[in-house]
């Protein structure tokens, strides 16, 4: 059992290093070794959290740690499963390739039995997505039945990723404008509407703009 007098003297300290970014660089290994430690589901799933933002800004550095966060995609912790996601994302989005051996792991995710686990999972995709979205051009059949889960805030968040898509690889999210449109036409839920109409838009527009360069 984790002590609660150390948990709470643990997550003072991690809260004091969340406010010192300046210093992140020098305190990685500290925090990456806590997760091995003896800690309850809320400082654990705080230095999953921590060691994402600190993996955005530096990735080499998080890079030995990269397996452990990837072993608490498997917890039995709901909490653990979301934010060992998440890291993996914001990791992810500053070097791809140090999260390529654990992509097939990632893209399981999206079959996780609870939403939060689920919305993490697309958060991570569009946070790789943003400086890697060649690893998702076969993969948008996943996110357009993403629209349709049964959790609110997962359909809200899954047409975000055809945005983030369409910006940078427009020719593989214009094969779903059409249902993209049905669904900012009539999706029964006002903000799946506006995100969805925002992806159709920005793959239009950047569609067009591919199709002014090459006839440049």
């Amino acid at each position: 059992m984790a002590n609660k007098n150390e948990d709470k003297e643990t997550l003072k300290e991690l809260r004091e290093i969340t406010k010192t970014k300046e210093n992140w660089g020098e305190v990685i290994d500290d925090v990456a070794n806590k997760l091995n430690e003896n800690h309850s589901v809320i400082v654990k799933a705080k230095i999953l959290w921590l060691l994402g933002e600190m993996g955005l800004n530096y990735p080499k550095q998080v890079e030995a740690y990269i397996i452990d966060i990837a072993f608490c995609l498997d917890d039995e912790h709901s909490k653990i499963r979301e934010r060992a996601v998440n890291a993996l994302g914001r990791i992810g989005r500053a070097d791809k390739n140090l999260i390529i051996p654990y992509f097939d792991k990632i893209m399981k995710m999206r079959k996780d039995q609870v939403d939060d686990v689920r919305l993490a999972f697309v958060w991570a995709c569009e946070n790789i997505a943003t400086n890697a979205p060649e690893l998702f051009c076969e993969r948008m059949d996943l996110f357009c039945e993403m629209i349709q889960d049964r959790g609110v805030r997962v359909r809200i968040e899954a047409p975000e990723m055809f945005r983030v898509m369409g910006k940078r690889k427009p020719q593989y999210v214009k094969p779903y404008l059409e249902k993209l449109q049905w669904f900012a036409d009539n999706d029964t839920n006002p903000v799946v509407r506006i995100h969805s109409a925002g992806a159709v838009r920005i793959t239009k527009k950047a569609l067009e703009e591919l199709k002014n360069a090459t006839d440049d």
